[in-house]
């Protein structure tokens, strides 16, 4: 996902985007959704979240 389609996502989610990192801006949307903040931290790349939104971009395409 782009930067544009990512601060069009916060913003529909009352996250203002200001000069966030990709991955700072995804956790902001992740935690105001209620979900871990953990977008870019799965180590080994294992990650429980398997409904997440963002989880292509975090682990990967064959993930």
């Amino acid at each position: 996902m782009n930067m544009v389609e990512i601060r069009e996502i916060a913003r529909s989610k009352n996250v203002i985007p200001r000069h966030q990192k990709k991955s700072e801006l995804i956790r902001s949307i992740q935690r105001k959704e209620g979900n871990f903040d953990c977008f870019g931290t799965a180590t080994a790349g294992v990650c429980t979240q398997r409904d997440c939104l963002w989880r292509k971009d975090c682990l990967g395409p064959e993930k």
